[in-house]
């Protein structure tokens, strides 16, 4: 059964419009749809510009003149004709949510009302970048084990689909003195060469089928506790969503929005059903007058240190930093445990690629030396 959310109106709900861009970092034939890039120079340069004391509208029109992807101009012609018509920048963002979530929209939202709108753009930017060196970080430290997995499935079909068929005839005299090991690897030679086209399909419907059943509601719940429950790697993915919903919350909170609207912004943010359950407690908590930090107290995934640092916050009333400061040590933790993970995982699957070669070779060298002793 799916976990169902309750969810609380944030200050200005978004929605998605036919016309805007779509998934972000996502493409389409021939156009490249706007992406965390676009949303950072756009960010960037309206910051600046009215900085300058330039007006919201003479803003647009010169970044319309700047940007040189068509979806995004779209975009940004759709944000002039709406601020034209008396709207406001958050109420035109909030037409195009796919491009600017709830978070963005709501700190705009309380910026206009206080009157320092460049500088919560700049907040925003910044955030961004943070988010994207933190995307490369893990990118960068998973990249090199993958080419090593495919490496080794690539090194092993080959030798299975091209070398054993050449001595096959040549050990079928002595199929009876053969190792376990060849007999196997020869096996496997023949059912990949006769029955390749089956095996693909099976690969393929079984690929396509495991990833529908994660895209329904169970499969993406069971996904998700598997996540936080997994030895190892639920530390990673839980200083991943602290990083993600901690900065969101210290950002929104210290520019005005109320903490239910940041609460709120912060399921949109983190992708994990569990995690999102435990952002609708806290939420919960705050609305019936607990406090913030109670419900950090009652969650045994959240580490003591947090808790404590929460704690303190919010009853010295620096609430707001001290999440920021949370959300930049678990970023400077992920990225050190991420580097370990690679420098830990790089040789042992260059270990194991030695042992699968070491077990191929022996797999061929031996029978030949069986027949070599037999002619001799």
């Amino acid at each position: 059964m799916p976990i169902e959310i309750a969810s609380t109106p944030s200050r200005i709900k978004t929605g998605t419009n036919k016309n805007a861009p779509s998934a972000l970092g996502s493409f389409q034939l021939h156009t490249k749809k706007p992406g965390t890039q676009e949303r950072i120079f756009f960010t960037e340069q309206l910051s600046l510009l009215l900085e300058t004391g330039t007006s919201m509208n003479a803003a647009l029109q010169a970044l319309k003149t700047q940007v040189t992807n068509r979806e995004m101009v779209k975009l940004i012609d759709g944000l002039i004709e709406n601020i034209s018509e008396g709207k406001s920048l958050s109420e035109a963002l909030s037409r195009y949510g796919d491009m600017f979530p709830s978070t963005y929209v709501n700190l705009v939202a309380a910026a206009e009302d206080g009157g320092f709108l460049d500088k919560v753009l700049l907040e925003l930017m910044k955030m961004d970048e943070k988010r994207e060196e933190l995307r490369r970080t893990v990118t960068s430290a998973l990249s090199y084990p993958t080419f090593l997995i495919l490496f080794s499935l690539g090194v092993v079909l080959f030798v299975l689909v091209v070398v054993f068929p050449k001595f096959a005839d040549m050990f079928s005299s002595i199929k009876d003195e053969l190792p376990g090991t060849t007999l196997f690897l020869m096996g496997a030679s023949t059912l990949l060469i006769e029955h390749w086209m089956s095996i693909s399909a099976g690969l393929v419907i079984g690929l396509a089928g495991c990833a529908w059943w994660l895209h329904t509601p169970g499969g993406a719940v069971l996904l998700d506790r598997v996540k936080m429950h997994t030895v190892f790697i639920r530390d990673i993915y839980i200083q991943l969503y602290l990083i993600q919903s901690l900065r969101v919350l210290g950002l929104s909170i210290s520019n005005g929005v109320s903490i239910p609207d940041a609460l709120a912004s912060c399921r949109d943010v983190v992708n994990n059903s569990v995690f999102r359950r435990f952002i609708s407690n806290v939420q919960h908590k705050v609305t019936e007058g607990s406090g913030f930090a109670k419900a950090f107290q009652q969650a045994d995934f959240i580490p003591p240190t947090v808790r404590q640092m929460v704690t303190t916050g919010e009853e010295t009333g620096n609430l707001p930093r001290v999440l920021g400061r949370i959300a930049d040590f678990y970023e400077r933790e992920l990225g050190k445990r991420l580097a370990t993970f690679s420098r830990m995982v790089e040789p042992l699957m260059l270990i194991v690629m030695g042992g699968v070669v070491g077990l191929i070779v022996s797999s061929l060298i031996l029978p030949i030396f069986k027949l070599s002793r037999a002619v001799g």
